[in-house]
Order: C-alpha cells, then sequence, then structure tokens
C-alpha cells in the first residue's frame, strides 16, 4: 500500500525537491495535500501533476486565484485557506506522514498539529524546534509520533548514531559536529560586505535554497539556528556541539565518540538525499542523487568559523546558552531583518545589528505554552520592525 503524504511549503525548494522524490516512487508514495503561499501557479501544477486531494493557502483571496487555475488546469484539487486548515491537513486521519517544509515561524503550529496526531513528521522546519523547543519535544514525546530530521546536517547526525544514542543516552557521544558551508560571503571582509546585495547573498556556492535560507547561510545564522535544532533534537547541551566550516559541503556532519572514533555522513550536496532518507526510513530508496566521485573532488577542508565576521552566530550562541526564550527572539528579529534586507531596506551586516539590539531590550524566561511563545515572537517582532524603522 501507498504512504499518503502531506507537504507543508510544496513550493519551496524542500517541497519541490520533496515532490521529485516522490514522483519516482509512485508505487510508495501518494499525495495528500499541498500547502503554498505566494506561487500560486505553481502550486495549481503541483496539484495538477500529483493529484493532490487538498491544497491550502493563506487566505480566501489566494484560495479563489487557485481555485480559478485548478479548473482551468483540470485538476480535481479542492483548495482550503487558513492556519486552521493548514492543522487539519497536517493532523487528517487519512495521512500516513507529514513533510514539514514551511520556512520561518508559520511552520510551527501545523508542524505541531502533525506530531499530536501522532504522524511520522520530517522536520525541515527548524524554527519549530527554535522557537518552541521544550514545548515540541513535550508534544513529541507524549504522542506516538515519529520524528526524522531533514536538515542535511541534522541528517547527518541521525546517520551516524546509533539508535540508542539518539534519544537522551549519549555517554558514549564526545560531541556532535555541525558542518557549515561558510557561504557566499566565507572569505569577503566587514566592508566587503557592508555593500553586499541581496542577490550576490542569495548566490550560495553549493546549495540551490529559498532566498531567505540563503540569505541565512550568508549570515551563518543558519547554522546558529541549527545548533538550537540540533540542541533539542538529540538532547545535547550546546558545549558538545562543535560548528565547522567546510566549503566543499560533501561531509554534512560528524560525531566523535568518547574512544576517539569521529563517523561522518558524506554526499553530494543535494537535499533529495536526506529527503529519501527521512521518506523511506528504515529502508532506503533511490533518490536521483548522482553517486559520490571522491576522486574528482580530491579534497576536502576544514576550517574554524569567524564569529567576529559572522556575529550572527556568536547571537545564536548566546540566545542557545542563555535558553528559555531568548532563541524565540532570535529567530524572531532574525526573520524581520532578513526580509528587511531582501527589501532593500537595510544592509547585510545590518541584519546582526538589529537581532542584537532586539535581543537586548527582553529579560528572558522559560515559555510554559504554545501561547507565550507566540507572544515573544510577536514582541520581537514588533521591536525589530521598530528599530529598522530607525535604521
Amino acid at each position: 500500500m501507498t504512504q499518503s503524504i502531506t507537504v507543508l511549503g510544496s513550493t519551496g525548494s524542500i517541497g519541490v525537491n520533496t515532490l521529485d522524490v516522490i514522483a519516482q516512487h509512485p508505487e510508495k508514495y501518494s499525495i495528500f495535500a499541498l500547502t503554498g503561499n505566494r506561487q500560486l501557479e505553481k502550486l495549481a501544477s503541483q496539484c495538477l501533476e500529483h493529484n493532490a486531494r487538498y491544497a491550502v493557502v493563506n487566505d480566501a483571496d489566494s484560495a479563489h486565484q487557485l481555485t480559478a487555475m485548478i479548473v482551468e488546469k483540470n485538476a480535481a484539487t479542492e483548495v482550503l485557506y487558513g492556519e486552521q486548515a493548514l492543522e487539519e491537513v497536517a493532523a487528517d486521519s487519512q495521512v500516513d506522514m507529514v513533510m514539514a517544509a514551511i520556512v520561518g515561524a508559520a511552520g510551527l503550529v501545523p508542524t505541531l498539529s502533525a506530531i499530536k496526531a501522532d504522524k511520522k513528521v520530517l522536520l525541515a522546519n527548524k524554527e519549530s524546534l527554535v522557537m518552541a523547543g521544550s514545548i515540541f519535544m513535550q508534544a513529541l514525546n507524549r504522542s506516538e509520533a515519529r520524528l526524522l530530521p531533514i536538515d542535511s546536517e541534522h541528517n547527518a547526525i541521525f546517520q551516524c548514531l546509533p539508535n540508542r544514542y539518539r534519544h537522551g543516552d549519549q555517554s558514549a557521544v564526545s560531541k556532535l559536529i555541525l558542518s557549515a558551508s561558510g557561504g557566499p560571503f566565507r572569505t569577503w571582509t566587514m566592508q566587503q560586505m557592508e555593500a553586499a546585495t541581496p542577490e550576490q547573498a542569495c548566490a550560495h556556492p553549493n546549495w540551490h535554497m529559498g532566498s531567505k535560507i540563503s540569505v541565512d547561510s550568508a549570515s551563518m545564522m543558519n547554522k546558529g539556528l541549527e545548533l538550537i535544532e540540533a540542541r533539542w533534537l538529540f538532547d545535547t547541551p550546546v558545549d558538545r556541539i562543535e560548528i565547522i566550516v567546510h566549503p566543499q559541503s560533501i561531509i554534512h556532519s560528524l560525531v566523535q565518540y568518547v574512544d576517539g572514533s569521529v563517523i561522518a555522513q558524506m554526499g553530494n550536496p543535494d537535499m533529495r538525499t536526506p529527503i529519501a532518507h527521512g521518506l523511506a526510513w528504515p529502508e532506503r530508496i533511490d533518490s536521483g542523487v548522482p553517486e559520490l566521485d571522491l576522486c574528482e573532488i580530491a579534497k576536502l577542508s576544514f576550517e574554524q568559523p569567524d564569529r567576529q565576521r559572522f556575529p550572527c552566530l556568536e547571537l545564536a550562541y548566546h540566545a542557545a546558552s542563555t535558553g528559555g526564550d531568548a532563541p524565540t527572539v532570535l529567530n524572531a528579529a532574525n526573520e524581520v531583518a532578513v526580509d528587511a534586507f531582501l527589501n532593500r531596506r537595510i544592509g547585510f551586516t545590518q541584519i546582526a545589528k538589529v537581532v542584537e539590539e532586539t535581543l537586548s531590550q527582553f529579560s528572558f524566561s522559560e515559555p510554559e505554552s504554545l501561547q507565550a511563545v507566540q507572544y515573544s515572537d510577536a514582541r520581537a517582532r514588533a521591536v525589530s520592525s521598530s528599530l529598522i524603522g530607525q535604521l
């Protein structure tokens, strides 16, 4: 029997790659629902190609437009809209698996709905754990859901950890090592980065990603968010998680053990590899990714990240160590600042300044509910928006 899948964020880069892998295995997987935001024509085409039962968009106007496109394409998809609809298609009893690939804070609530409904959840939305790590993991522990990391770094660590070390028992693990490409500005000076354009920030040397995550990679905030995600996923203290820069993006992450052994997961920089791993786990399927040719690559190099040139990484370490709702504020301020940069309202190096100043205006505490997380998120967005207005 095929497994029925909802793809949250199907028009983004993770969603597109997920549908590519699924299309290679029609005997194994079928699409229940697809969700998107602004790329309505693309979403309509996906619904037709994958015979989606439902499509979900943000608002009534988008739903009206998408319905017209779907009728024109002779697709049989029913269009829904709003946050409640997102939760419903993530938790529906007919769904076996949910790909959580909505970018940013918007992905938190539907991903939690899938967890509470005991689904197999493929987590590509790192912000869910950054914003609400404690609440998210409590919900997971109370459920029968299976959570599989899809970020290439966390998927690599998952593959390098034997099952008994994945959930709490890490007596044999010395540290987790997250690899970072260094992004497009790895060798740039601060002066060069001050004049960087959105186009330059989005021109990643190894990966094809959406604009927001590309800017996060350029600032190395993405690696900071991954640090916080790893802390929750693998129940590991921040001081036992190391970040190294690996420009070739061939080694996706490593686990070092107390006996001196280091196990790494390697592969071409293509998100279809971790997506295929998550879809098929505990089995393996063909992802469509070319085999790795180490002789062609010839050289793998490593270096320490420069936290002075990339202050977003230092801010993420600080938020992770502080705990409470500090990561929530960090993430919210960064989302607002990155959006302002992409819309040319602030410069690239001002992203870190907005995040730092926003963090400085908060006293942090442990959020006891999802509503408390959302309140901290909203406050941080208001503060950072005000700061951007002043800049």
